[in-house]
């Protein structure tokens, strides 16, 4: 693969659109100017399984304001209805509670709120079941998990060779439901309108795709994808649970279908937030290793057991990574669902891969315990010469590095192996390490459009997304490599469907996929036209196929180091230092990079100490439902965190010579935190959140 020769790439180059976000000038998508809208709100079923039997519309209707209330005996009906979780107001079965059943349409965001409220309801309620266990009867094996991964793979005979090892660990550990919320909750403004007697719809969109939105959509109401524009130029946040069309959307378009060509806008409430847009799934995970008492894995086992829909499966590759991190001859992994009658599960940061490394890496760091090894030594005793899984040779393994390179520069070597032997005040201290890792993904179907604009300058189109990752900047560094001029010089065009198609922003595949294509736009462009191209002249090119993409495995790694401190009287935790060590290929853009890993980071920390929601299996609804009492890390949390990468080129998976940073960050740092509190006190907590609960009863 050629590698473009880096100049804007790789600088720390200030956010293109950052002026915009602090001063409140750029538009998200609920902020977006439309003429005199009016105002959606969902009206959502109050039990957990069964039927509406009758809904009671007079008074809301009747409600000053009010212009339409839509139920599930008036709605329109879809052409698709084929996708459980989008198939709304198509039927009277309830499925989950806080499904949508029916909506307010008012002049007012208020007047639409209180009248939903109006909205009397009655039910031929059925017995349901909410509560994920590791017995449940509807268990059952998936075809494959997310996105297209075998849901069991088995090698070698794991049961003996765990009988036979001189050192076993046989554990299960557990991570709740734990649920997105990005900053800007998932907002539209839907317009639909008739032109030459044909339907047409805007849709402004809080979303991580433009096009996967009207790719989804737009067959749901008998549409071509040229009838259908979605646009999204400023995203507030995703973290995977806006990487598709939710409810809501399909929500916006049936009123906006009734409003008779006057916009809707709907913004889902924080409370909304909880039902309707997806969260991670909680887990059950079997840990079982095998090895002899040099700490050399012999047996390898990783069974999750995880929830799904009865409206729709989604099955969570959880088990995925500990395929590829560590060698041993014995190998198994599982993947077996429940079906509950609960919201679908969705992607949230590193989903498969986040909560399945916190179970192996603390499970890698219970067996370097009961061997007596290093956790940092035994983990370079399991490193593995070519993927495990496949065979392949690797496009580049730098984990020990990474290891080692951390081990360095936190001050492991002043580490006491004793568990609890260490005491500052009142406070133990323990340092504790994970491993990391994350495939590199390239996502298909991505094109870019060059036009020159003016002597030296250029237009750069894209249908691509910034979910606050820095794509404005970063995909205007690749362009101007691309193109042989600076950054200045490029007027870069993304999140409208007008534009050639892209893919999702997911799968930390953003920057591979959308960068391939620019670049291939731009050589195609300067071979069309020449380094001295007339203005107006344009190319559009997409991103070829990777020609290695079947010779190595591309996976990037990590390694993840944590100080905690917890009191000796209460049990209370404190992280006062972390620090992650990456192997990501070439950075982009430098200060962008370090804030996504960072963020990842703390997103990980937060996921080890405070995040659960708590479902209560009688009624089937999460009761967590603000971020007063869904709790995660704030700024008194975060000390003294960094992030750092070696300085590599990938050579085998874009021409850029990067891979995807969005998510590794997230990936090993629970464990690190869990098996730092394990070095503080010598208590093993195997359930997340790591609460002070958990801790007290086993302190020294």
């Amino acid at each position: 693969m050629t590698l473009l020769e880096p100049h804007a790439i790789g600088a720390p180059l200030a956010r293109r659109d950052g002026q915009a976000k602090v001063t409140g000038t750029a538009p998200y998508a609920y902020e977006q100017q439309v003429e005199h809208p009016a105002y959606v709100h969902p009206i959502q079923s109050t039990v957990a399984r069964g039927r509406v039997a009758w809904m009671e519309t007079t008074v809301a209707a009747r409600t000053r304001g009010v212009h339409d209330v839509l139920t599930v005996f008036n709605a329109p009906e879809l052409a698709d209805d084929s996708d459980g979780e989008l198939a709304i107001l198509q039927d009277d079965q309830v499925h989950f509670r806080g499904q949508i059943i029916g909506a307010v349409v008012a002049d007012t965001a208020e007047i639409a709120r209180e009248a939903a409220s109006l909205v009397a309801v009655g039910y031929d309620e059925s017995p349901h079941h909410a509560e994920l266990t590791a017995d449940h009867p509807t268990l059952y094996t998936p075809d494959s998990v997310n996105p297209d991964y075998d849901s069991d793979t088995d090698e070698g005979d794991v049961d003996a060779a765990v009988a036979a090892a001189e050192v076993t660990v046989d554990e299960t550990y557990t991570t709740p439901i734990e649920h997105n919320n990005p900053m800007e909750p998932h907002a539209c403004i839907a317009r639909w309108s008739t032109v030459d007697g044909a339907d047409r719809v805007t849709m402004f969109d809080s979303t991580q795709g433009v096009h996967v939105v009207r790719k989804t959509l737009a067959p749901l109401f008998g549409m071509a994808p040229e009838q259908f524009r979605v646009v999204a130029p400023h995203v507030g946040g995703g973290f995977g649970s806006k990487g598709a069309p939710h409810a809501h959307d399909v929500l916006a378009l049936m009123a906006a279908k009734r409003a008779g060509g006057r916009p809707v806008k709907l913004a889902l409430t924080r409370q909304q937030m909880f039902s309707l847009v997806g969260y991670r799934t909680p887990t059950i995970q079997r840990i079982r290793l095998g090895a002899d008492r040099q700490g050399r894995l012999t047996a390898l086992a990783h069974d999750v057991i995880e929830q799904t829909s009865a409206v729709k499966e989604f099955a969570e590759q959880t088990a995925v990574t500990s395929r590829k991190m560590y060698a041993a001859p014995n190998r198994r992994t599982s993947h077996r669902l429940a079906t509950l009658d609960v919201a679908v599960p969705f992607w949230m940061r590193a989903p498969g891969e986040c909560p399945g490394t916190f179970a192996a890496e603390v499970a890698m760091d219970e067996l370097a315990h009961r061997c007596g090894i290093d956790p940092i030594e035994l983990r370079i005793r399991n490193e593995p010469d070519v993927d495990p899984e496949t065979g392949k040779p690797w496009s580049a393994r730098h984990l020990v590095e990474c290891l080692r390179t951390g081990a360095q520069r936190f001050g492991w070597h002043e580490r006491n192996p004793q568990p609890g032997a260490r005491l500052h005040g009142d406070w133990y201290v323990g340092l504790g390490v994970a491993s990391s890792t994350y495939p590199g993904m390239a996502m298909p179907g991505n094109a870019a459009r060059v036009t020159c604009t003016g002597p030296g300058r250029y237009a750069v189109h894209i249908g691509a997304a910034d979910i606050g990752t820095g794509t404005w900047t970063t995909l205007t560094q690749i362009a101007a490599d691309a193109l042989g001029c600076d950054p200045s010089a490029v007027d870069l065009q993304i999140g409208d469907t007008d534009l050639p198609p892209a893919s999702v922003a997911g799968g930390s595949s953003g920057m591979t996929s959308w960068g391939s294509a620019i670049v291939a736009a731009a050589g195609q462009f300067r071979h069309d036209h020449g380094h001295s191209p007339a203005v107006g002249v344009t190319t559009t090119a997409e991103a070829p196929e990777n020609p290695d993409a079947d010779r190595v495995t591309v996976q990037s790694f990590g390694a993840q180091f944590v100080e905690a401190r917890v009191h000796r009287d209460t049990g209370e935790i404190r992280v006062p230092r972390m620090l992650g060590v990456f192997s990501v290929g070439r950075a982009i853009n430098t200060r962008t990079l370090r804030s996504q890993l960072i963020g990842g980071m703390t997103m990980g920390l937060s996921m080890a100490l405070h995040e659960e929601s708590v479902r209560d299996p009688r009624f089937g609804h999460v009761v967590t439902q603000d971020l007063a009492t869904y709790h995660f890390s704030a700024h008194a949390d975060v000390a003294d965190i960094e992030a750092m990468w070696l300085d590599e080129v990938e050579e085998h998976l874009n021409p850029m010579g990067s891979r995807g940073a969005g998510e590794i960050g997230i990936v090993g740092a629970a464990a690190a935190v869990v098996n730092a509190v394990h070095h503080a006190t010598g208590v093993r907590v195997r359930d997340l959140p790591a609460t002070l609960d958990k801790v007290l009863a086993g302190l020294p």
